[in-house]
Parts: structure tokens; sequence; C-alpha cells
């Protein structure tokens, strides 16, 4: 008997950080279980091959910055406009900068915070505003990172202060929200073979392509898993790792 799972056919996901790795598999795999999607990025030349592969009936575009708290707002607002309503939200987008608390520039802390840290709170805020207008619950997913419980490595102090930001910020909306039927979940992996995980020197002479790190459809079959799940389950926090990674 297979394990019960909930039917994703005509619900609505809103997925930030769209055009990206993780990104664009979860908004290929929401469409694979018959959801439609709002994706959004801020560079329209990535969402365009999206909407092109899956089809405009299926996949809306929103370009906007997250930091920005009227994109949120707009990207759900979309939802609602092309599909009647939406279920579920995946704040994905996030930007990192590697290296020593004195080796950033001021410019780029900030950018970290705002996107990682206030575009979550902004989408979250969004999503909630919504789900109560709609009255029968909804999901928000959290993409952080194993460095926000301070088991990542090095070199990444402000990063893990926005990823913990995040994790924490998982738990008190579950503890807020779960009364009216609002799912709060943060997955947080290790190593991905992404573009994002490949900067700024991460990884040294090594190239994440070569393994042994996850890949994007990894974290992206973890969020449809997780928006899978029976009403009756939550998950707080999903920790990933390669097979490989130890910490």
């Amino acid at each position: 008997m297979p394990a019960p799972t909930r039917d994703l056919t005509g619900t609505v996901v809103v997925v930030t950080g769209a055009g990206g790795g993780i990104g664009g598999a979860t908004v290929r795999l929401a469409v694979e279980a018959g959801a439609r999607v709002v994706a959004g990025d801020v560079r329209a030349d990535a969402l365009t091959p999206l909407v092109d592969e899956l089809g405009p009936e299926r996949v809306v575009p929103v370009i906007g910055d997250v930091r920005d708290e009227a994109t949120a707002q707009t990207l759900v607002a979309a939802g609602v406009d092309a599909f009647g309503r939406v279920d579920s939200v995946v704040a994905n987008a996030a930007v990192g900068f590697y290296g020593g608390v004195l080796d950033m520039s001021a410019d780029q802390i900030s950018l970290m915070v705002d996107v990682n840290v206030k575009g979550t709170v902004w989408l979250a805020r969004a999503a909630v505003r919504c789900f109560r207008a709609q009255g029968d619950g909804g999901d928000v997913v959290i993409l952080g990172s194993v460095a926000g419980l301070l088991i990542g490595g090095g070199q990444e102090a402000v990063y893990a202060a926005t990823k913990g930001a995040q994790i924490n910020l998982g738990y008190a909306l579950d503890r807020e929200l779960r009364g009216e039927g609002i799912r709060t979940t943060v997955i947080a992996p290790a190593g991905v073979n992404t573009a994002f995980a490949a900067a700024d020197g991460r990884f040294g002479d090594g190239d994440p392509a070569s393994g042994p790190f996850m890949e994007p459809g990894d974290i992206a079959g973890a969020v449809l898993h997780t928006l899978q799940q029976p009403r009756r389950m939550r998950t707080e926090l999903w920790t990933m790792w390669s097979l490989a990674e130890k910490h």
C-alpha cells in the first residue's frame, strides 16, 4: 500500500529565485505534479526559458526584487489573478558571499541580509494574508542552509547569520500559524551543485559539478515531498547532506 500523499493537481505555488538551479528544478517538478506556478526572479532572461518550456498556461513569470515588499505582494497577486488562488510559497531566492567577516563590503552584507532575511519575511507576510483570506490553510517553504545551524564550513559568518534567521523565522511561524492550518517548513541543504555554490571560491579549485555534492533536483524533490505530505503532517526542519560530506 503506497504512503498517502496530497495531490498537488490544480494547486498554485509561488517560487522565488525561479531562474536559478534549485528554483528552476522546483518549478519543473511542481508543474509535473500538476500544479500551476508563479515564477519570480530579478532577471527576466532567466524566466523566459521556463515559460517557453512549460507553457504560459502553467507558469506565470514575475520580474522583481525580493528586497522590495511590493514584489512579494505582486507574486501572490499574480497567482490569484491567473489561477484564482495561492496554496504554497517557496522562499528560494538567496545571495551568499564567501569570506571572513572583514572580507566583504558593506553593500555585500546588506544585500545578503536584505535578500535572505527581508525577502523571506515579505513573502511569508504576503502568503499569510492570502491564506487567511482563502480560509483553508497553506504552505510556506523556506530554503535555508545547514550554515544556519553552525554546521557548515568556515568563512561564512554573515551568510550563516542570515540562514540562522531563516531557520528561526520558520520555527516561530510554525508556532504562530499552525492552528490556522498554515504549515511552515525550512529545508536546509549542505553543498549543492549550483552556480550559487560555485561562486566566490567556496570550493577552492574544486568544481561542484564533479561531486560529491547534491543536485538541484534533489532539493527540489524535498520541496515537492514536503508539499505532498498529508495536511495532518508538518516538517519543521529538514537538513540534507550528500553521502560524502562530513559535519
